[in-house]
Order: C-alpha cells, then sequence, then structure tokens
C-alpha cells in the first residue's frame, strides 16, 4: 500500500474524467487518472465526432481523445493504464483498489461511463463473436458483403448503420417503433440510404444459427401482435443504450 495521499484521483478516462483531470489541474490539484480497460470511454469506439465545438470538419473519437489526454498532461495529471477493480468509501482518506495495489486520495471522482445494454435473450451469450455485437465500428468489418441488422431506433443505431454500409450489402434497422427516436438530420440520412431497410414495430425474439454456431437469422416479434417474422441475417448489432459501468462500487453509492 502505498503511503502516499493524493489529493484526487479520478476514475474514468472518457470525456468527463478528461474535463475533470484539466479543471483539478488548474486550481492545483493534479490528479491521477486510471484509464481503466477502455481508455477514452465510448469516444474510442464513436467513428466521426460532428457535434463537439471546435472541428467544423469533425474528429475521429480516439483523435478526440487524444486531445483530452494530452491537455490534461499538459496541466499536470498523472494518467496510469490501469483498472480499478475496487473502493472503500467508508472512510477517509478513500481508498482505491487497482490490482494488487492501494491508493489513498482524499477526494475522489467517478466517471466511469457506462457499456452497451443487451437484449437479454438466453441464447445471447452464444453469439458473442459469432455474429453478434454492440460496436459496429469494432466488427463491421468481419461483415463485409454479408446482410446484417441492427436493433436500436436512436441516433447511435443510426450513425452505427451508416458505417455498416461500408462493408455490409444490406442493413436492416430493427425498431420496436413505427419512427425513429434519432434527431432529424440522422434520420434522414439513414432513411435516404439506399443500403438501409426498416423492420417497423418489430423486436428480436429469437437468434439462430447455423451448424457451426453462427447467426443466421433472427425471429422478430410484431410489437402490434401481428406474425413473427425470420430476417436471415449472419450479423446483429445491438444500439439500445447503456448502463452504468459501476458494478466495482459494489453498492457503496447510489446511482
Amino acid at each position: 500500500m502505498s503511503e502516499q495521499i493524493h489529493k484526487s484521483i479520478v476514475i474514468g478516462s472518457g470525456p468527463a474524467g478528461f474535463t475533470a483531470a484539466i479543471y483539478l489541474s488548474r486550481a492545483n490539484m493534479p490528479p491521477l487518472v486510471f484509464e481503466g480497460d477502455q481508455p477514452g470511454g465510448q469516444l474510442t469506439i464513436t467513428t466521426e465526432v460532428e457535434n463537439f465545438p471546435g472541428f467544423p470538419e469533425g474528429i475521429t473519437g480516439p483523435e478526440l481523445t487524444e486531445h483530452f489526454r494530452n491537455q490534461a498532461k499538459r496541466f499536470g495529471a498523472q494518467v496510469v493504464s490501469k483498472t480499478v477493480r475496487g473502493v472503500d468509501l467508508s472512510s477517509r482518506p478513500f481508498q482505491v483498489f487497482v490490482g494488487d495495489e492501494t491508493y489513498k486520495a482524499h477526494s475522489l471522482i467517478l466517471a466511469t461511463g457506462s457499456s452497451a445494454r443487451w437484449l437479454g435473450l438466453p441464447e445471447e451469450n452464444d453469439f458473442h463473436g459469432k455474429g453478434l455485437s454492440a460496436c459496429a465500428t469494432c466488427d463491421g468489418f468481419f461483415f463485409r458483403d454479408q446482410e446484417i441488422a441492427i436493433v436500436g431506433g436512436g441516433d447511435t443505431a443510426m450513425e452505427e448503420a451508416l458505417f455498416l454500409t461500408n462493408f455490409a450489402t444490406k442493413v436492416t434497422v430493427i425498431h420496436r417503433r413505427d419512427e425513429l427516436r434519432a434527431s432529424k438530420i440522422m434520420a434522414d440520412r439513414a432513411l435516404a440510404h439506399p443500403k438501409i431497410e426498416f423492420a417497423w414495430n418489430k423486436a428480436v425474439k429469437k437468434m439462430e444459427g447455423n451448424e457451426n454456431g453462427l447467426l443466421q437469422k433472427v425471429i422478430l416479434a410484431d410489437t402490434q401482435g401481428g406474425p413473427d417474422v425470420e430476417l436471415p441475417v449472419t450479423g446483429l448489432f445491438i444500439a439500445i443504450g447503456h448502463v452504468p459501468n459501476s458494478q466495482f462500487l459494489d453498492g457503496q453509492l447510489t446511482t
């Protein structure tokens, strides 16, 4: 256990974590920043960021993350590429557990973001890496010249559907309603794209694979009470939101 007591520790390295690190450093309280197992957070898997001020031509998520990191380090933040596995908030200074090491700090900033929300189907785990994904940027390349689908109706789903058209011959957007929740500009882009089709008022009921265990089709339930529909696809991407990455808190805070 290190005897040093840090003024502050930031857990997480997305936009929120690095913004906190920049402000702390400029206030003469340079923090220790633990990047975690996905440095940059959701930005790491974002292709083009077009709505962040200062980049009129857009910028990729990883590039923007690198700008954040360099700015925080410029003012004195210490960035550590390790993952926090637990904390003890019962007394001050707070304790942060990283591998076999324990760090202490007078204050903690939790900026751990969130992870993809899955459908919750019993067979879901069987298809991870075999056709099922929540990251088009990571896995889209593997579906070149194939027909695939994506679940969701928001901006993320539209962005990923558009990105997937770079590889797939057809992308079907599966949405449980009859209209999109996405912003108009993103919805218009997707609706106008010749490679994107829409399965309205549908929800994935079941995934089925071939003899090798690879995804070959999904069964869609009709949310309006109609009959089930089979959709032959070799890839299914999930874009229905996220859940907080707060398990390491072990119930010590309400999130």
